[in-house]
């Protein structure tokens, strides 16, 4: 019998929290009004096969790519030699364990120094922290940024077992710490390189609460042609340049 993760909650004061083996915390943040209903079931038989995908899948584009990434890396030293071409962050993964996330660096090497000096200028509401225009990004960076060519080491990860094609962006540890009950939700499952946010038409224009709804979204839907089916779409989001 598959163990179900449900949550009902009326207002603040009214919450009913059941996810086992998880590091429930309070929530405290919740809106009194929210309404969330949600309804977890584990699937083993998606699970393994949706891990074989992801291993062979991500272990032939590590393979085919490698001269693309060779490029990308002599390219990102050329146009700024101040460190590394690949860049490492923490991030929290399923059940909010950390894990190392990688991805072409696309900003200067003092970015995160000078993220405090930008904070006023955030555009997205929530934990999360993003403008349009970074002045930290570098030249090669946004160019990088608009094709998702940033996120290729990722297949690392996803060969690693942190990561998954499809699943909810990693979060940074910070912005978790700032996550209430229903927002923790996402980290049930493992985390993925795109999802439905990803695909959506000007996804950095959405609420952080929609991004939220569509990660709870995906995690009850969560099938192999749906995978399948985000997997193509972002593909032509890609193209398209859409949400950059």
């Amino acid at each position: 019998m598959p163990a179900e993760y449900a949550v009902k909650e009326k207002n603040s004061a009214d919450l009913n929290l059941n996810i086992e083996n998880s590091n429930a915390v309070s929530a405290e943040d919740v809106n009194e009004n929210e309404s969330v209903d949600f309804v977890f079931e584990e699937k083993p038989v998606y699970e393994f096969f949706k891990r074989v995908f992801d291993i062979m899948l991500s272990l032939i584009a590590l393979i085919v790519l490698s001269p693309v990434f060779l490029i990308i890396a002599l390219i990102v030293i050329i146009d700024d030699r101040s460190a590394s071409p690949v860049f490492t962050q923490k991030r929290c993964g399923k059940d909010g364990k950390i894990f190392n996330v990688y991805k072409f660096r696309t900003m200067c090497a003092d970015a995160e120094k000078r993220l405090g000096d930008l904070a006023e200028q955030n555009e997205m509401d929530g934990p999360v922290f993003k403008i349009k225009n970074d002045p930290r990004i570098t030249r090669v960076g946004k160019v990088l940024r608009s094709t998702s060519l940033d996120e290729l080491p990722q297949f690392l990860n996803i060969l690693k077992g942190d990561m998954s094609f499809v699943g909810p962006r990693p979060a940074l540890p910070k912005e978790v710490s700032q996550y209430n009950d229903i927002h923790r939700l996402r980290l049930i499952v493992k985390p993925g390189v795109t999802c439905y946010w990803q695909i959506e038409p000007e996804r950095n224009s959405i609420s952080f609460e929609r991004w939220m709804e569509l990660d709870r979204k995906y995690i009850t839907e969560r099938n192999l042609w749906i995978d399948i089916k985000i997997i193509f779409k972002t593909f032509f989001v890609v193209f398209r340049r859409e949400g950059c």
